[in-house]
């Protein structure tokens, strides 16, 4: 999976589990950052979401799970 894919895949989730608009996820979660595997080969991605404390409470429950699934992105 790349990191395109990933968040479009984070934010469809945000949609479905707490409902809203794709415009609005998306400002809340802000881009996706790729880390290199060197330094980090369990997961080589972060997201730093703002927002309400409870649109951060969400995104952060859900991206414990994400990690789990899908450790490892491709930036393309």
């Amino acid at each position: 999976m790349n990191a395109t894919q990933l968040h479009n895949h984070i934010v469809t989730i945000l949609l479905r589990r707490v409902g809203g608009n794709q415009r609005r996820w998306r400002q809340v979660l802000g881009p996706l950052q790729i880390h290199d595997r060197a330094t980090h080969p369990h997961c080589n991605w972060s997201l730093h979401p703002t927002g309400s404390a409870g649109e951060i409470a969400a995104v952060e429950s859900l991206l414990d799970t994400v990690r789990l699934d899908h450790p490892l992105v491709s930036e393309r």
